[in-house]
């Protein structure tokens, strides 16, 4: 059944934890006179509006958190708080134990596993956390932050933006919350049981203070607004219903640099590239360029494609034929050419996956990580398919015809298709010695998908056409329509990421290039409303340098996964795929996200030297930390930074590609 209320009976309850106190367990608010108070004032067919009076009722002041809680009864529950949590972030899967980040299950608390999660909202994409239980959807959303000051605060008025940060707020999840099933908002935060830095860092959870507290004075009464969501849908994508209505809610545009433009910007990142990542000795691009006092410094990590080859050579090769940029043809053909000649692995048909010393092997930096050893499905699909795409674009913007090209990806592409499992999935990983597929369930090997889609759609060769239909739906049915895509990236261990859709939402555009049918583009939306579950509908209040001084914007950027919680420019490769959904399907809220990305693709660079703190003009990281995640990089003095300092081309690259369709 779709549409409709769902029948849960929720209830509403207030939590306490002062300040200063030992006692980690929150009591009911009445204790300390905390009351609260909650009213209907309206609502639509997926959600009702309440107002949400908290008063201190006693005679001392009170400080510390303040827990909301929606409460159902508990049935087959999974939880999904945009960017942080989808169902229960793999949980049930396993693991290899090296990489840790948030993951929910029904009893206990052992690292890196919890019945109950709690996080600061800037954690989240959407301030928001709900619950889809056997077609019952449900769960609240509210402001983020609060503006002011301890005396005088009130919920951030999104719309203007305006007032300094009094303090953040907070959202909960608990699968086994007394027998029961809840979300919450919190009125302070935090961070429990754990703060996952980075899957490496986890922080114990912190004594609760002044810093992370909420203030109430004696006799005084806060208001907010809470949307409670309560509606019925067909499968996990009914979610995207109520993330787009907060969207909508709390949404803020990205700053745009003042006369800045898409070809402005493609031109400024090529030519950064181009001019200070090229290693002619090596016919590659630097992993890592880095300005320092005695010069200019390299972290080459020559991987295939990914992080750096094939992800930074084609995008570059795009641009340059756009804007007639003959100087960085030129390298990106030298790559092109140079890989080809030397990445072949005869022994299993596959292109070695890493360079470093003109020495190709499978052995790239992420190899350690991995569950089994080999050649990455990721990394060979992914640079199959920008072979593909530098074939085009040297066929339609120069009228040459690399007819070696094809020749080269045809028999890698038969390769992937003879490894597809009887579900007609492709592998994750691939044995160096045969090429036989030697992992699976994964979203990493929808790059061979999308490469093989793509060679079909390129040589009008429909051999592989019943295997793309089979393959494209198996993916849909596991990881698409379930909103839990997982595998993607190699340094994550499997944690549900966003990765891994950008695959997919390729492959899908071209089958309904190929065939015209209406269910690729339902199937390319639904994707991209994954994507976007993961990207910012608002400007987070940055805490921490150099981002906090210079005005950048987090909203449009996507959260990388639920391992690393940083922005990086990935997403904003896809910006064509999204361009042409609105082309074919009227989506308003679509096509305002896309606005979204091409904004924020355009303002995350140096637009003079040293803006970002360091490096040129047109210099561009990977890192955007618009919360508390991944804040490991520090000044010489010790400082925190909430960017990488180096160039790194395959982020630039990435913008590149995306912005390259818009002109």
């Amino acid at each position: 059944m779709k549409g409709g209320k769902t029948m849960k009976n929720i209830a509403f309850s207030c939590k306490i934890r002062q300040a200063f106190t030992e006692n980690t367990e929150y009591i009911d608010g009445g204790e300390a006179d905390i009351r609260l108070n909650v009213e209907r004032i309206g609502g639509d067919d997926i959600s009702e509006n309440y107002s949400v009076k908290v008063k201190n009722t006693g005679k001392s002041d009170f400080l510390g958190i303040i827990h909301i809680k929606a409460t159902a009864e508990k049935g087959s529950p999974k939880f999904f708080m945009p960017g942080f949590m989808y169902n229960r972030n793999t949980a049930d899967m396993p693991s290899s134990g090296r990489k840790n980040f948030p993951r929910i299950k029904d009893y206990g608390v052992r690292l890196p596993e919890s019945h109950y999660w709690m996080t600061r909202s800037d954690r989240l994409a959407e301030p928001m956390a709900l619950v889809y239980d056997n077609g019952d959807i449900w769960g609240i959303s509210a402001a983020p932050y609060w503006v002011g000051d301890k005396e005088s605060k009130t919920p951030v008025d999104m719309q203007s933006g305006k007032g300094q940060l009094y303090q953040f707020s907070g959202f909960t999840c608990d699968c086994n919350d007394g027998g029961r099933v809840s979300v919450g908002y919190t009125l302070g935060y935090e961070n429990a049981p754990w703060l996952f830095v980075q899957t490496a860092t986890v922080r114990e959870r912190a004594e609760v203070t002044e810093e992370n507290s909420f203030f109430l004075a004696s006799g005084e009464e806060v208001c907010f607004t809470l949307v409670l969501y309560s509606y019925i849908g067909e499968d996990e994508t009914a979610v995207n219903r109520a993330i787009r209505q907060a969207y909508y809610e709390y949404h803020q545009s990205p700053r745009m640099v003042e006369g800045m433009s898409e070809k402005m910007a493609v031109s400024l990142l090529s030519e950064a590239i181009r001019d200070y990542a090229w290693l002619e000795s090596e016919r590659m691009y630097s992993g890592f360029v880095f300005d320092g006092p005695n010069g200019y410094t390299y972290n080459k990590i020559g991987s295939l494609s990914w992080t750096n080859g094939f992800a930074v050579a084609v995008p570059m090769l795009m641009a340059a034929n756009k804007l007639g940029d003959d100087e960085a043809r030129r390298q990106s053909l030298s790559f092109i050419e140079y890989a080809m000649q030397s990445c072949s692995n005869p022994k299993s048909g596959l292109m070695f996956d890493a360079v470093e010393g003109g020495v190709w092997s499978v052995h790239g930096w992420w190899y350690s990580g991995m569950h089994s050893g080999g050649h990455s499905a990721y990394i060979n699909g992914q640079a199959a398919y920008y072979i593909l795409k530098a074939y085009l674009s040297e066929r339609d913007e120069r009228g040459i015809n690399h007819a070696e090209w094809l020749d080269f990806v045809s028999p890698i592409i038969k390769k992937f298709n003879q490894e597809l499992n009887s579900d007609y999935e492709y592998p994750f990983a691939m044995s160096w010695d045969t090429g036989a597929g030697i992992e699976y369930d994964s979203m990493g090997g929808a790059w061979c998908l999308a490469a093989t889609a793509l060679y079909s759609l390129v040589t009008d060769d429909k051999s592989y056409l019943d295997i793309i239909i089979k393959s494209e739906k198996h993916y849909y049915d596991k990881f698409v329509r379930r909103m839990e895509c997982y595998g993607g990236p190699l340094d994550t261990d499997k944690a549900v990421d966003n990765e891994g859709i950008l695959a997919y939402i390729r492959a899908a555009r071209i089958l309904h290039e190929i065939l015209g049918e209406s269910c690729y583009l339902e199937h390319l939306k639904n994707a991209i409303e994954y994507e976007v579950s993961f990207k910012l509908g608002y400007n987070t209040p940055i805490q921490v340098r150099p981002l906090s001084e210079i005005g950048w914007s987090s909203c449009g950027g996507s959260i990388t996964s639920t391992a690393n919680p940083h922005i990086h420019p990935m997403s904003s490769t896809v910006i064509g795929e999204m361009k042409y959904l609105c082309e074919h399907m009227q989506d308003s809220y679509i096509q305002s996200r896309l606005d979204d990305t091409v904004k924020w693709s355009m303002q995350t660079f140096n637009t003079f030297d040293k803006e970002y703190g360091y490096g040129r003009v047109g210099w561009m990281s990977e890192r955007f930390c618009f919360c508390q995640g991944l804040l490991t990089e520090k000044y010489p003095n010790g400082e925190t930074a909430s960017t990488w300092f180096a160039l790194m081309p395959w982020a630039g690259a990435s913008i590149i590609e995306g912005l390259v369709s818009c002109f």
